[in-house]
């Protein structure tokens, strides 16, 4: 289910999870931004060519500038949200974040899909199809994001969390290995910095079988991220686990 500004996620286990949708005028901000940045390296890319030209001859000089060109138009988007994990320079600044409609980790043709199809919302001028689209669709998606089952949310400072009432004093195996803990940080978005926190928090409400499940799925999750050496790992269950990479995100210097 899902309001207009707002979208609920309901695990299997039954705790459901909601997440802010980003209006459409604030998208548009910060693709106004982004259009700067690709507008400013657009500029220096065709001085430098035309600067180069001189050597290469006119005709060769005009390829390279209509191929850069299109690789910045078309790539920048591709290359920031893959990279930043669902982010532009725009976004960043905005506090925004691309992410799979179904709560699920954004994939790479997730991303080319939703980006490749930014030319058709674009349409007819001043990028019309796209922000009626996002009007009128339950969650807030342009074009590209129904085709690619993407959503954009808007992720607001997280107030620091109490962390010592849900870890009083653990054992954390994973700070021996501080550039893996620092990698994981990294990795990890807020967003899923934040799910994994309020798992740790409603656990004590779920059934038996539901708290594994849910555990088993987010600790997963996590070692797809980043993996740690076996003596660090051994006799961990996935809910040892993930109050660890808690423990990493939101006490990064021990406590």
């Amino acid at each position: 289910m899902a309001g207009m500004d707002r979208l609920y996620i309901r695990t299997p286990e039954g705790i459901v999870f909601s997440l802010e949708l980003a209006d459409p005028l604030v998208r548009l901000v910060a693709w106004a931004f982004d259009l700067l940045i690709i507008a400013a390296v657009s500029v220096a890319t065709l001085l430098v060519v035309s600067f180069f030209g001189i050597f290469i001859g006119p005709g060769l000089s005009a390829t390279i500038a209509i191929l850069s060109l299109f690789l910045m138009s078309a790539g920048y988007a591709i290359f920031f949200e893959y990279l930043w994990r669902g982010q532009t320079p725009g976004k960043r600044l905005l506090r925004l974040r691309v992410m799979d409609a179904r709560g699920l980790g954004l994939t790479f043709s997730q991303i080319m899909l939703r980006n490749l199809l930014r030319t058709v919302d674009g349409l007819p001028g001043l990028y019309l199809l796209g922000g009626l689209s996002c009007f009128f669709t339950r969650h807030v998606q342009r074009l590209g994001d129904l085709a690619a089952n993407t959503i954009v949310i808007r992720t607001p400072r997280i107030a620091e969390p109490n962390v010592d009432q849900i870890l009083p004093g653990k054992y954390n195996s994973f700070r021996q290995y501080p550039h893996l803990a620092a990698r994981l940080r990294q990795r990890i978005s807020p967003v899923e910095a934040d799910l994994a926190l309020r798992a740790l928090v409603r656990r004590g409400i779920l059934n038996a079988d539901a708290r594994v499940e849910l555990f088993q799925e987010i600790a997963e999750y996590f070692r797809g991220l980043q993996q740690f050496p076996q003596e660090a790992t051994d006799g961990l269950s996935d809910e040892k686990y993930v109050q660890n990479v808690v423990d990493l995100i939101y006490r990064p210097r021990g406590g």
